[in-house]
């Protein structure tokens, strides 16, 4: 089955928090898909992903740099795995319909924003009517940190 955690993001944007996760994805050795609201938004994150420590970068693609089979980390805006991916990451308010065909899904919202957070209820209402596991995760005081709030 396959397990959701719910990301609310209330100190640090989705610009911050993102690439730490993405590190911890690409580290376990999981490929994932990262389906966002725009194409401009694609193209933010894929110029973030390039740029957002001196040191690191990760291996990620879009639809401009083509070859999805290719990429560890592919984001698009269709509801897609191009990229045979086992973890889809959902930001945006973005859904799919598969998320049954992943290990995991990581659904990041602005939690400091009450339209994202009850969408993001409302997604989990649905994920849990479903049977998905699942996880929610708020913001620690402490750098980095992740402090798990709920679990059914």
């Amino acid at each position: 089955m396959t397990r959701v955690d719910f990301y609310q993001l209330k100190r640090w944007s989705l610009e911050r928090a993102l690439p730490s996760l993405l590190e911890k994805v690409h580290s376990a050795r999981h490929r994932a898909v990262l389906l966002s609201g725009s194409s401009a938004r694609v193209e933010t994150l894929t110029a973030l992903l390039w740029t957002y420590t001196p040191d690191s970068w990760l291996p990620h693609g879009n639809i401009a740099d083509g070859h999805p089979a290719l990429q560890p980390i592919w984001l698009t805006t269709v509801d897609e795995n191009p990229n045979k991916a086992d973890v889809l990451i959902l930001i945006d308010g973005m859904d799919s319909s598969h998320k049954g065909q992943y290990l995991r899904c990581l659904d990041l919202f602005d939690g400091n924003d009450p339209v994202a957070v009850a969408s993001a209820c409302r997604r989990w209402q649905v994920c849990k009517d479903s049977g998905f596991i699942l996880f929610y995760w708020q913001q620690a005081e402490q750098q980095g940190g992740w402090r798990l709030r709920k679990r059914s």
